[in-house]
């Protein structure tokens, strides 16, 4: 699908890619492309729109390359449907001097977002470098809304594991603990990994700010990209920060799963001594020897029972002195 935008009146209005020309737009989104609209945007354009598989290498020289006037740029960038899992995929920008170009097979709420919000705002977007640098800024909000949002489940989490009226023994609950704790760890490295490729990318472009002839940024637009990159490595920190509160939720939820299980076992062990002494009665008395005088008493049989009952009450009330019960 092509999504095309110009700049009219310092703000961002959408163009109609079928009766517009795209070469008056200034990003131009292709959102799972079909092979005819890349070829009407290569057509129109004069460059070459990367494939899907060109876009998952991990090589940071086919993540970051010059080619036919055109900077190709590609980020892993954070998807998060409602009502879905947190899906991660590769984001290519091909930044020209007059436009911008984006090309995705996923659907990145953060797009949408800065699209609307360049629609109601003035914005000083006359560059693909622009345009680029808005988007990445929008990237970088919706990621740390994401990293709030799973703070305070984390902090939710925590009280769930130590709240001292929690229920003991439910074995189900902490199963689905310990699935909470691995989606915050799964979406905490997909949100870390997304940083890391934005964080390239600035860099790139910063550096490239000094050197005239790789110059992408204008004048205008390297305090952004400075705070930008402020950003992103303060969001590092958080992320860093909560993998470690993860990991220690982990082994917190690991030992009470311990803990509970040594109790069970204990229960049990306290069961089986308890019962111990009076089977041993019972076995005694049920041996078939003739010469067992206690068979023939009148009162044997209730003093067998009371033997049983004494040799169990007497360890079970030990326990009890212990505090091992």
């Amino acid at each position: 699908m092509i999504t095309a935008f110009r700049s009219h009146g310092n703000r961002l209005e959408r163009m109609d890619p079928i009766t517009q020309h795209l070469r008056e737009a200034l990003w131009i989104d292709l959102e799972a492309p079909t092979r005819a609209e890349e070829d009407a945007v290569e057509a129109a354009l004069g460059i070459g729109i990367p494939t899907r598989e060109d876009m998952q290498e991990i090589e940071v020289s086919s993540r970051i390359y010059r080619e036919d006037g055109a900077l190709y740029l590609t980020a892993q960038i954070v998807a998060s449907p409602v009502g879905l899992e947190v899906e991660i995929a590769p984001v290519t920008f091909v930044v020209l001097p007059d436009r911008l170009v984006s090309v995705h097979y996923h659907h990145p709420g953060s797009f949408s977002h800065f699209a609307e919000w360049a629609a109601r705002h003035d914005t000083a977007l006359a560059t693909g470098a622009d345009a680029l640098l808005g988007l990445l800024e929008s990237v970088v909000d919706r990621l740390a809304d994401i990293l709030e949002g799973e703070s305070r489940k984390l902090d939710a989490l925590s009280k769930a594991i130590f709240a001292a009226h929690r229920p003991s023994g439910k074995g189900e609950t902490l199963g689905v603990v310990l699935q909470r704790i691995g989606r915050a760890e799964d979406l905490n490295g997909k949100i870390g990994e997304s940083l890391s490729t934005v964080q390239r990318l600035v860099g790139y472009l910063s550096v490239t700010a000094e050197h005239p002839d790789l110059q992408v940024l204008t004048e205008v637009d390297r305090p952004l990209a400075r705070t930008l990159a402020l950003d992103i490595r303060s969001l590092r920190d958080v992320v860093a920060t909560q993998a470690e509160k993860t990991r220690f939720l982990l082994d917190a939820t690991l030992g009470v799963i311990n803990i509970r299980q040594s109790d069970i076992i204990k229960v049990f062990s306290v069961v089986a001594f308890v019962f111990l002494p009076p089977t041993l009665i019972a076995s005694i008395y049920g041996m078939n020897f003739d010469a067992m005088p206690e068979l023939k008493w009148r009162f044997g049989y209730p003093l067998a029972i009371g033997l049983m009952a004494v040799s169990a009450i007497v360890p079970w009330m030990i326990f009890r002195w212990k505090k091992w019960l």
